[in-house]
């Protein structure tokens, strides 16, 4: 389903792992890439995945209902399944939503629904804001809400933001909602029904379809997107079918009519081992390491927030040559892991210490019913002695009460779509000391929600003594980048060293690592860059962009031939600077490969400006001036309201010296996102640059009014106020921000330049001693501060 939670998170979720934020100096920040294209030669494949052998590439799919004949047991599990009734066409026996002459109004737009003929429509508002009259074609999944989709000329099918509430009506259910009730979106809204991000072709299809196929032309601006099956098959999860059926009626089903049995893809890592408990832990063990991890990424494709990067994925193909997953960053994660968007389990489970010691998504959750293996308790006592772990001396709760259940501490949910809670998955002790220090949610507090988190911290130590660890021990080097702290790059360095801690967290502080420039991280950097995890890899690629161009060469050349396509695609960009003279020969040729993938990428998927971003951004930095000024129009043409489009084309106006060019973009992209910070800042800079100062300061303010958690906004905007001479209301703002971000170095060295040029050398003192506070081992810093004490005497 078309998922989002509040408008303030909407806003960077569009989606967040796709987004763009801006390549330049106006922004301040790298852009987010996309990767993939092509899939590696076969040969490659199965050495990196041994199932790969027996999927031959004339596999073909053949629907569910091939399978059912042998495979009734399973058959008969799936049917009736969140899978098998993903997707459907709206018929009656589909349809759970009242469109008996039903209405529902909200934010004055009344929509009204109804049968004619055995066909189902909506009257309601449209793309160009009149009212409108629309077939409903499919119906959205089923419990504990269900979307409609509605299909235009053009291809498109959208998902209405009107839904049904499918549960009981003694629940709350049976009714209409809307699934952002306190918003009010109008019609040229990107989370419209009618516009971007409710557009069914790209947000969705993929997951509640088999093998779907996008089609989408670039030329006419189309879809012609289609499916093996229209819902979540057999195939979806177990790759084509056709040789394995092909097998099983040959006659012959002994082990000489095919080893492999025809299979695309085995998933037997659960049956690969079994589970013990320790008498001494209560904690079970398994028999022998986890063979593979097909299963998981199998699971992933539908179940981990990501990006498709190139189609064809079916299982058994490697999951990061398809797909680009979110990392554990804000907005879609709190510092500690914990989900705060939805996140659709896989990068939460990743954390977990379960997936550590190899437990596999099936020992929990039986795969065709989608339903868990054992009611309440039961579920984690597979695992855990109940007579250690199911008891008041264990959680300090009444039996049959939420504290007592396993997963009301240790797998909180929170709530999405209005009605739809899911549990976390990351499988983590509370810890409400960590809300204390960075401000987390905790499942204590989840409960007792008007004691405090000093409170429930009490309880943990009076409860065990000294507050539980946990296995995920990265809060506190995410948080200090969160907050851009002194430490920040020293802490994530380590972090990305610490190979106890989940692949996914050290690959988040790789990728990370770009916003903190230090010379403490370029060790880690390396060895990031030769990480066995091909996540960890390409996050260290990301941070090369703290290299001037040539000085990326030696480090990132490797890896244009990685046998990972998000790794390969992510060189190439990183490469894309680089004079085509400096690489050798053999450099030269991997890089038109990977750069070719990359441009695959890019156009699989135009039908998203992020893409055309993208495009364009490489072409710039391959000094393609025209072509990626061309793209960049085209996004803005496609989609007015699309803010990166606009900053990053005045940059690629200032960088060819038309400031002019730069600043009436900027003008444009205001009109249209009035209150967009990072356009008034970057028009800010642009009227610097023009030396109109005075004309800057509004915009430059206006940005920091807009932005205050931006740091850097508020930085600039003081820089500019001391150089107008206004040196009093620069130091204000300076005191304003630091009073948000203590450790903002960048904040506190201006603030102890100005203070010191002003004879304030007390003010100055203040600020060099939190510097030094927050970053002892500065050298700079403890100079100054000696410098200043002298001065002063003290």
């Amino acid at each position: 389903m078309i998922e989002r939670h509040s408008r303030d998170a909407r806003r960077s979720r569009v989606p967040i792992w796709l987004i763009v934020l801006g390549l330049v100096a106006l922004f301040g920040v790298v852009a987010l890439i996309w990767r993939g294209a092509t899939e590696p030669p076969l040969e490659l494949r199965s050495a990196l995945d041994p199932s790969a052998a027996a999927s031959r590439i004339d596999a073909e799919f053949v629907g569910s209902s091939a399978c059912a004949e042998c495979h009734g047991e399973e058959t008969a599990a799936w049917q009736g399944s969140q899978h098998q009734r993903a997707m459907q066409h709206a018929t009656s026996d589909t349809v759970l939503g009242d469109f008996a002459s039903a209405s529902f109004t909200h934010a004055g737009v009344v929509s009204e629904f109804l049968v004619r003929d055995g066909r189902y429509y909506v009257r309601t508002e449209g793309a160009d804001g009149k009212p409108g009259e629309f077939e409903i074609r499919y119906t959205y999944g089923v419990d504990p809400l269900q979307q409609y989709l509605i299909e235009f000329p053009d291809g498109r099918l959208q998902a209405l933001t009107i839904a049904w509430d499918t549960r009981p009506a003694e629940a709350g259910g049976q009714r209409w909602f809307h699934l952002y009730p306190h918003e009010e979106i109008p019609h040229d809204d990107e989370l419209h029904w009618t516009q971007l991000q409710q557009n069914w072709n790209f947000m969705c299809a993929d997951c509640h379809s088999t093998d779907v196929r996008k089609n989408y032309d670039a030329a006419t601006d189309r879809f012609a997107t289609s499916w093996a099956e229209i819902s979540v098959g057999c195939e979806a999860c177990h790759g084509p079918g056709s040789q394995h059926v092909a097998w099983a009626t040959a006659g012959s089903v002994d082990a000489a009519a095919g080893a492999a049995r025809g299979l695309t893809v085995r998933l037997d890592a659960r049956r690969s081992a079994t589970w013990r408990i320790d008498p001494a832990t209560g904690s079970a063990v398994r028999s022998a390491a986890k063979p593979h991890d097909r299963e998981m990424d199998v699971c992933a494709q539908c179940h981990s927030r990501r990006s498709q990067i190139a189609e064809g994925y079916h299982a058994g193909k490697p999951y990061l040559d398809h797909y680009l997953p979110a990392l554990i960053e804000s907005p879609l994660y709190w510092v500690d892991g914990q989900q705060r968007d939805e996140v659709y389990t896989w990068g939460s489970f990743l954390q977990s210490r379960m997936y550590a010691r190899g437990v596999v998504c099936s020992d929990c959750h039986e795969p065709h019913s989608q339903q868990l293996r054992a009611p309440g308790n039961g579920i984690c006592a597979q695992c855990h002695l109940a007579s250690k772990y199911d008891g008041p001396q264990h959680h300090f709760h009444a039996a049959g009460t939420a504290g007592a259940a396993c997963v009301g501490c240790h797998m909180p949910p929170d709530v999405y779509m209005v009605i739809d809670p899911r549990h976390d998955h990351s499988l983590r002790i509370p810890r409400p000391e960590e809300t204390i220090a960075y401000g987390v949610p905790n499942a204590c507090n989840d409960c007792h929600e008007r004691e405090s988190a000093r409170w429930a911290a009490g309880q943990v130590r009076e409860w065990y003594g000294d507050a539980p660890g946990g296995f995920q021990q990265f809060a506190g080097a995410l948080a200090s980048a969160e907050q851009g702290r002194a430490r920040a790059a020293a802490n994530l360095a380590a972090l990305i060293d610490d190979r106890s801690q989940p692949d996914i967290i050290r690959a988040t502080a790789a990728h990370r690592l770009v916003e903190h420039p230090d010379p403490v991280i370029q060790s880690s950097l390396v060895q990031g860059l030769n990480d066995p995890d091909p996540l960890v890899r390409r996050g260290a690629l990301t941070a090369l962009e703290l290299f001037p161009p040539e000085g990326r060469l030696q480090l990132a050349a490797p890896l244009l031939d990685d046998p990972v396509r998000i790794v390969r695609i992510e060189a190439a960009y990183r490469l894309a600077g680089v004079s085509s003279s400096a690489f050798s020969p053999a450099q030269r040729e991997a890089f038109t490969h990977a750069a070719e993938e990359f441009i695959a990428v890019q156009q699989y998927n135009a039908d998203r400006p992020e893409a055309l971003m993208l495009h364009a951004a490489f072409d710039a930095r391959r000094g393609d001036v025209t072509a990626a000024e061309q793209r960049y129009r085209q996004v803005i043409e496609r989609n007015p309201h699309y803010v990166p489009a606009y900053a990053n084309l005045a940059d690629l106006y200032r960088a060819a010296g038309r400031e002019a060019d730069a600043a009436a973009t900027l003008h444009t992209g205001l009109e249209k996102v009035p209150p967009s910070a990072a356009l008034h800042h970057a028009l800010g800079l642009s009227l610097v640059r023009s030396q109109q100062l005075d004309r800057a300061l509004p915009e430059l303010e206006r940005a920091a009014h807009l932005d205050p958690a931006a740091g850097r906004y508020a930085y600039v905007y003081a820089v500019a106020l001391r150089s107008a001479g206004h040196v009093d209301r620069a130091l204000e703002v300076l005191e304003a921000a630091l009073e948000r971000g203590p450790e903002d170095r960048d904040l506190l060295a201006a603030a102890i330049t100005f203070n010191r040029e002003a004879g304030r050398l007390d003010d100055a003192l203040r600020y060099a001693r939190q510097w030094a506070r927050v970053s002892p081992e500065d050298s700079e810093v403890q100079r100054l501060l000696t410098e200043l004490e002298s001065t002063l005497g003290r």
